[in-house]
């Protein structure tokens, strides 16, 4: 805008210098200076309006010239600002995604896709969408969402989102060859990476289980079973509800899961010596062993190892507290 701004103003001079220049060569009246004026700089190719004399010609030829120079000249420029803009905006972009550590890939912003990153967002969790429709390129700006723009079954744009750098990926591209496909390369490109993925089909449920999807959901089965919940046990589905956070909900309750990692302070610790429950206001659901035990309801008697995640359920504060003391 700034290299544009100059030329504008120029536009502007020239109406008013060409206006009364007519005025005082040619004895026209306001109007008809400034309409001829603006025929002139535009050159619309318009007739003259009166017979003109030797002096307003050259007055008009001036016009003609410096009126095209200076489109001439903000055209360039604005051509030159969109690119410039469009080329710094992508490197910007890219530069942000090859920062990110231990992020979440998203693939596709469709119907699934749009209220994952919605979710994750409000979790403030870092995370990439890859989407091949160039046209949901803005909508993700206006978001404020990182994006790479292109085919997520191919290698490159997986390693362009950072799939080496990542802790999870979401595939939930239009079709379910798409989502084998996805779940493969990245398997492939990262073997430990967790991928959830969507399924329409039994057979393609079997061909991502094979792909190796760590989770396969059914959204026709999940919403099946949603609306049965709320017809048998509502309020059931309503605490469910407040504990995921859904949005509406007043009450300040959450379902949090958190790492116990090998330098907290919780560390080899039965639940008595650390005093949670009496200090924090959580309820310890669970506890999830690295070697793949489950412990519900664990007693005052089970000690938090490295690798332990903790299902729990409090309020926000309160889990903020016990996830630093679990770092």
């Amino acid at each position: 805008m700034k290299q544009i701004v100059p030329g504008f103003f120029l536009l502007i001079f020239l109406a008013g210098f060409g206006t009364v220049g007519y005025v005082i060569i040619e004895g026209w009246t306001m109007f008809d200076a400034f309409y001829m004026t603006i025929i002139t700089i535009s050159t619309t190719g318009f007739k003259e309006l009166h017979p003109i004399s030797e002096t307003g010609r050259v007055l008009t030829t001036f016009l003609i010239i410096a009126g095209v120079g200076t489109i001439a000249y903000m055209g360039g420029r604005a051509v030159q600002a969109i690119v410039e803009y469009q080329v710094f905006r992508r490197r910007k972009l890219h530069r942000k995604v090859a920062e990110l550590k231990n992020h979440y890939i998203v693939c596709g912003y469709g119907r699934l896709g749009k209220p994952i990153c919605e979710e994750l967002n409000e979790r403030d969790t870092s995370f990439v969408v890859i989407e091949r429709n160039e046209k949901i390129a803005d909508i993700l700006v206006e978001k404020g969402y990182l994006y790479i723009i292109g085919d997520a079954t191919e290698d490159e744009v997986l390693l362009g989102a950072g799939i080496k750098r990542a802790s999870g990926l979401v595939a939930v591209l239009a079709t379910d060859a798409d989502n084998v496909y996805v779940t493969l390369t990245a398997k492939v490109l990262k073997p430990d990476v967790f991928v959830v993925t969507r399924a329409i089909d039994d057979e393609a449920e079997k061909k991502l289980k094979r792909a190796g999807a760590n989770r396969i959901v059914k959204p026709y089965e999940i919403g099946a079973s949603r609306m049965a919940h709320l017809l048998t046990r509502p309020a059931v589905a309503d605490f469910m509800d407040i504990v995921a956070r859904k949005k509406g909900n007043s009450v300040d309750l959450n379902l949090e899961e958190i790492l116990v990692e090998d330098s907290s302070s919780l560390l080899n610790k039965t639940l008595a010596e650390t005093s949670l429950r009496q200090n924090l206001n959580i309820i310890l659901v669970a506890i999830f062993r690295e070697n793949g035990d489950f412990v519900y309801n664990p007693t005052s008697s089970a000690k938090l190892m490295a690798g332990d995640r903790l299902i729990a359920i409090g309020q926000e504060k309160d889990l903020a507290v016990l996830n630093k003391l679990c770092t």
